[in-house]
């Protein structure tokens, strides 16, 4: 140990506010995993949550020993991710929360020479923590199959349906009258078949009418958001461009959830959803004016 502290007495001053800055994440990050595990009702997460924020304090007091330094936490970072963590899941706000830390992870040569294990103690404190973070079981994310499913049909149908109103009727009102009765119809639908299919499936393991309500509260609130611009705008296309951007808008948010919870890649299965949906609402914008053209329908 003394050779350690001799050898870091040694270093720059960039080198040792470095290793501050990795303590104070490390005592950070300890209180956040307690306060979301004060709010997790799960036995089994709140276990895994005390852990890692166990694992944290002892990271914390291994650099201690270096810096001989104690350090406060930065409360802001600290409700940030709690509210995280209320809002879109607990795995959501983890995973953002271990993806900006390993980003913030700078080599630095000088460091590294003088305190030789830190590399070891960071690769086995990422491995220890995502074997931990795995074994939690969120509700929200047993179900995200159903909400992928009630998301992507209303994407990829919707959009499609009021591309295809806006050139045959031409009246945002009556556009957003259609997509809505459309819509809630649908939804219906939707969230009736994923019921049956779960009570079908007998290894899934999920309440089929959780998995319904899932689904079809999914598809309903897609259908409200791109119905909305017929609702503020007269112009039929002008409501339509902004429909489309909204779309592209909840297939980002939605792929960055899903990419970052269940640590996927991101860009492409964004490119993937809006061509798909961006495709289908082409299509069916041509449809309509050639409906339009066929049956000479004037408004």
């Amino acid at each position: 140990m003394a050779k350690v502290m001799e050898a870091i007495d040694m270093l720059p001053e960039k080198s040792i506010e470095r290793i501050l800055f990795l303590q104070r994440n490390e005592i950070t990050e300890h209180h956040i995993y307690l306060k979301i595990a004060q709010v997790t009702p799960d036995s089994h997460n709140h276990e895994i949550l005390t852990r890692i924020a166990s694992e944290e304090l002892q990271h914390y007091n291994i650099w201690k020993k270096y810096t001989g330094r104690d350090i406060t936490p930065a409360f802001i970072r600290i409700w940030f991710y709690y509210l995280i963590a209320r809002f879109f899941g607990m795995t959501f706000a983890i995973q953002l929360m271990e993806g900006v830390e390993q980003r913030a992870q700078v080599n630095d040569g000088e460091l590294l020479s003088s305190v030789p294990e830190i590399p070891t103690m960071l690769v086995n404190e990422a491995k220890h923590e995502q074997e931990l973070i795995a074994l939690i079981d969120e509700e929200r994310l047993r179900y995200v199959g159903s909400v992928v499913l009630g998301l992507n049909d209303a994407l990829v149908e919707f959009t499609g349906t009021l591309a295809g109103l806006t050139f045959a009727i031409q009246n945002s009102r009556i556009i957003a009258m259609a997509g809505l009765i459309t819509g809630i119809a649908a939804s219906l639908s939707m969230a009736a078949s994923e019921y049956l299919s779960q009570r079908s499936d007998q290894t899934s393991g999920m309440s089929p009418k959780k998995a319904s309500i899932y689904t079809g509260a999914t598809y309903i609130v897609t259908v409200a958001l791109l119905i909305l611009p017929f609702l503020i705008f007269s112009n039929p296309y002008f409501a339509l461009i902004f429909t489309l951007v909204g779309a592209v808008l909840i297939i980002f948010v939605f792929t960055f959830y899903i990419s970052v919870a269940k640590d996927l890649s991101f860009w492409t299965r964004f490119f993937e959803m809006a061509a798909i949906s961006l495709g289908i609402a082409a299509i069916s914008f041509v449809i309509g004016l050639l409906i339009r053209l066929v049956l000479n329908v004037k408004m």
